[in-house]
């Protein structure tokens, strides 16, 4: 016994001596470049050692590792940007490391390794959070030590929470919800987190991450749940094997809604339920002993309505085959039933529907949030700071990498529709274009272009486009128009690109194995190429340089990048289907698949021919996606009226992710019954959504129309001289009035660092009214764009941001800004304003971006507030502007003077316009003039240098 006691005596002593030491002898270590401090683990969540690195005076790296050495392995950042000496210094105090540079204090806890970031005068930016910040828990991917690992954050009842890529729930500020990281058609991770209080997180993990709120979702049966007869336990589900009857078929008691991924409903709906013309009605009530924010999330494919006490709060549609998503935080009084009834028409033999829920966030919890990623080799994150969103997004792209500008003309007109069948229907198409004096730059061929069995081929089915060389050729040279094609990571088993690409062990295999079989004809059997693999991602770009980059090829539609090698799986199927995987598991890395994918082709056609912009336009992306010349669009999204607004703030919150070139199928991909071949009121309201989507997709970053059935040009939408033909030829005239405008904000993207389609929260952060906006935003610095979204509406409410005023765009009226207006919004016309305090160069009438050079452009001043302009001009197709082959013109107004100075112009390049006229026209508080581009008050000469003009 007396030993047993001296053993424990000697462990506890021995202990005490570890901690001891842990916390104050052996507490950090200098490091050129910062410092690593050495908590103690039974405080730390399993973590040794908390590295701070100063990448700059305003960007730290953060790490932590739970043993004493780290990876510095990282698909996101490049090594680069890790080279820059920043000056720094490392003090300690009382229970803290502090590392400071010339504009960031950085603390971290001694004991628990916490760390908190502070401006230079010690205010408080965000924190870890003081206790219980993090957790590295080991875990096994396929046979690999990785960490499950989570950071969670506390912050302020005023900060306000943006970016992590594109999401389909229409939310644009995720304080308090949860976003979760999974590449999947309409949906894009991107672990970049923006902050109103002007930081920013960059996460670098690619594996399954949750950020925000972290608690997993509950099935319904978390609440109290009451039958429609108030039984306690269970809602009543009615089963109607005929959607149009009154008389349910069977009925049963359920209190798990959860059909969300492929075969869910196959294995697990009553086998007695006709799904492909059937309904399920769900009733009863709902309560919980908790007060406060109820938080509701639903999935769905096919008709989908919920009602909550009596109110019809959801009413979608989406395709069969690829599930929407809507989140409902309803306010609860503890222990008060809410009636809920939740109706479900699948519309389709493979559909889904889900109903998950979240409790209300402990009062102790509501100013925290949280990074949690499956799996990581150390936790590590990089802290941006910043004065605005703007210095964010730099900061994220001095990491990352510089976004290329967009060649010219992907900043025109882009024509598509799933698909065009023959050679004859492209060139018949672009002939009708030019005919009617359409603007267009881009036309674009959808997939299944191939043989019907030769799927990856990259090869044209010669029976329908037998001559795709002279094709091209007549595109470019005849009607002045770019092509874009599809090209698909897939391959067909069997086929001489399959075959040689298995024989390099290129090939992720699984799906081989399983047999899977796609949707074609009878079906065939597939796998996607590892784009992990360096000699893949060459391989893949020889194949596509062989067959059809010779041809003439202009850019690339890399359709289903997430990879969508089987559509609507759940992540486990995902990362099993992605074997074998060149880095290891793929469960560490799985969400990079859109960058590496990207980074094949742009590498391959950069070395392949120099002169030449690489334009890739992704279904998919990840962090550093622009330094590879990609472009993001939205997936295959509903034509539906909610898809519309949910398409706003997912390319607002794309756009604060640091990726500037966002866009969406104009008019949603995939089609109701009842529009592919409207009638009466069906084909009215299909013109008028049509319109209504058109007249939001001109104010985009890229301006593209694509979708299903019925076709989607102009003229196929509705004929000329109808309002809807009207309307939509006016707002593709004038977006290449805007050229100039809009060319400018893509050169800024690279010269600046810049965001062209702009979250209030970017230019208006001191104005808490916007933070919570989801349905207007700015389009460079000028326009703020209000998209209608409503059927038969005519007016819509505007929100103008406080600190200036605001002129309407078309007629020139002012109006003064913070308050809240019914804005004008007829047929033909969206409502946009122009910010008091604006420059708007207007070129010349085009049909295509470099029909006549700009030598006569209009600018609209708009006084009251002092403005500037800076003209950017390239040559439009290379990348001589990474030499400085650019110019810009300054331009500015003065109020106090009244006098607008072009200024001087900085730089030059091959083919730059020697001299060009200026039209001036003034619009003032007291003189709103209508948008007329034959207005002018007083036309300049200019010549490269600075010319000054007074306003009369």
């Amino acid at each position: 016994m007396y030993k047993l006691a001296n053993y424990f005596f000697t462990v506890v002593f021995l202990s005490f001596i570890f901690i001891s030491t842990n916390t104050s002898a052996q507490t950090f270590t200098k490091t050129g470049d910062g410092v690593i401090v050495y908590p103690n683990q039974n405080y730390s969540g399993n973590v040794q050692a908390v590295k701070l690195q100063a990448v700059s005076d305003k960007i730290v790296r953060v790490e932590a590792s739970a043993t004493n050495g780290f990876e510095n392995k990282s698909l996101i950042v490049l090594n680069n940007a890790l080279t820059q000496k920043t000056n720094f210094t490392v003090e300690e105090a009382n229970d803290f490391v502090q590392l400071k540079t010339s504009a960031l204090q950085v603390s971290v806890n001694k004991q628990t390794g916490a760390v908190s970031f502070y401006d230079l005068n010690g205010k408080a930016i965000v924190q870890e959070k003081q206790t219980d910040s993090r957790s590295l828990v080991p875990a096994v991917f396929n046979g690999e030590p990785f960490y499950n690992i989570r950071q969670t954050f506390t912050t302020t009842p005023d900060d306000a929470l943006y970016g992590l890529g594109q999401h389909q729930d229409g939310i644009v500020n995720y304080r308090n919800n949860q976003v979760y990281l999974f590449q999947n058609n309409t949906e894009v991770a991107v672990p970049l987190l923006v902050s109103s209080k002007n930081y920013g997180i960059l996460w670098d993990n690619a594996s399954l991450t949750t950020v925000g709120d972290i608690r997993p979702y509950q099935n319904l049966s978390a609440l109290q749940l009451f039958s429609k007869d108030n039984e306690l336990g269970w809602l009543t589900a009615s089963y109607f094997n005929n959607k149009n009857n009154t008389t349910a078929d069977f009925i049963k008691a359920e209190s798990v809604i959860d059909y969300a991924f492929l075969n869910d409903t196959k294995q697990r709906l009553p086998s007695n339920f006709n799904i492909a013309n059937g309904k399920i009605v769900w009733e009863g009530s709902v309560s919980s002993d908790i007060p406060g924010d109820h938080n509701f999330r639903f999935t769905y494919a096919g008709y989908f309505k919920v009602w909550i006490d009596g109110k019809l709060l959801v009413d979608r549609w989406r395709q069969a085959w690829n599930p929407g998503a809507v989140v409902l935080h309803q306010q609860f009084d503890a222990g008060k039933k809410y009636a809920i009834k939740i109706e479900w028409m699948p519309d389709g033999g493979e559909s889904y529907v889900s109903a998950k829920y979240l409790p209300p966030i402990p009062a102790e919890q509501i100013n925290d949030y949280s990074f949690s990623s499956e799996a990581g080799k150390q936790l590590d994150y990089y802290f941006i700071y910043g004065n605005n969103a703007d210095d964010i997004i730099a900061g994220y792209r001095t990491l990352t990498g510089k976004a290329t500008i967009a060649p010219q003309w992907a900043m025109g007109f882009w024509q598509s529709r799933e698909r065009y069948k023959t050679q004859d229907e492209i060139l018949s198409t672009v002939d009708e274009f030019r005919k009617r004096k359409i603007p267009l730059d881009n036309i674009v061929l959808d997939w299944n272009y191939w043989e019907q069995d030769k799927w990856g081929s990259q090869e044209f089915d010669k029976s329908r486009f037998p001559n795709a060389d002279s094709m091209i050729n007549v595109l470019h040279n005849k009607y002045n128009t770019h092509f874009m094609i599809s090209v698909w990571p897939k391959f067909y088993e069997g086929i001489p690109s399959y075959n040689d690409f298995k024989k390099h062990g290129w090939l992720y295999t699984r799906n081989i194995a399983d047999s899977q079989r796609d949707w074609i004809a009878q079906g065939y059997v597939s796998t996607f190429y590892d784009a992990f693999n360096a000699d893949a991602r060459k391989g893949f770009w020889d194949l596509l340089n062989d067959k059809l980059y010779k041809k003439g090829v202009d850019a690339w539609w890399m359709d289903a990048s997430e990879p969508d090698i089987l559509s609507n799986v759940n992540s486990t199927k995902r990362k099993e289907q992605m074997t074998p995987f060149a880095l290891g598991s793929s469960a560490g890395y799985l969400n990079a698949y859109p960058l590496e994918n990207a980074k094949g082709i742009y590498e391959g056609q950069r070395a392949t021919n120099p002169d030449k912009r690489v334009f890739i336009l992704t279904r998919s992306a990840f962090a550093g996606s622009q330094r590879y010349g990609a472009a993001t669009w939205s997936g295959d999204i509903s034509s539906t009226w909610p898809n519309m607004k949910d398409q706003i703030a997912a390319g607002i919150n794309f756009s604060l992710s640091g990726i500037p070139y966002w866009t969406m199928d104009i008019g949603g991909f995939a089609t109701e019954q009842r529009y592919q071949n409207p009638q009466d009121e069906n084909l009215v309201e299909w013109r008028e959504m049509n319109t209504r989507w058109y007249q939001f997709g001109a104010f985009c970053p890229l301006f593209r129309v694509h979708g299903q059935f019925p076709f989607r040009e102009i003229y196929n939408i509705a004929p000329e001289g109808s309002p809807a033909y009207t309307s939509m030829l006016y707002y593709d005239k004038l977006r290449y009035r805007l050229m100039p405008y809009i060319y400018s904000l893509s050169g800024w993207s690279y010269v600046k660092d810049y965001t062209i389609m702009r979250g209030l929260i970017m230019d208006f952060a001191n104005d808490n009214a916007i933070k919570n906006i989801d349905d207007e935003y700015m389009f460079g610095p000028s326009f703020l764009i209000n998209p209608v979204y409503t059927y038969k509406a005519t007016e819509r409410k505007v929100y103008l941001p406080n600190g200036q005023g605001w002129y309407d765009l078309y007629s020139g009226k002012y109006f003064n800004g913070g308050q809240t207006i019914n804005a004008d919004a007829p047929y033909e016309k969206m409502p946009v304003f122009v910010k008091e305090g604006s420059i708007v160069p207007f070129g010349v009438d085009l049909q295509y971006t470099n029909e006549k050079p700009q030598d006569k452009i209009t600018l609209f001043v708009y006084a009251g507030k002092d403005a500037q302009f800076d003209l950017y001009e390239d040559e439009g197709t290379n990348y001589n502007y990474e030499q400085g082959k650019y110019s810009i013109i300054p331009i500015q107004y003065n109020e106090q003077t009244k006098t607008l100075t072009i200024g001087k112009r900085e730089g030059n390049f091959n083919g730059m316009l020697a001299k060009r006229s200026f039209n001036i026209v003034w619009v003032t508080k007291e003189k709103g003039v209508a948008l007329n581009f034959d207005e002018k008050e007083k036309t300049v000469s200019y010549k490269g240098n600075a010319v000054s003009v007074k306003m009369n």
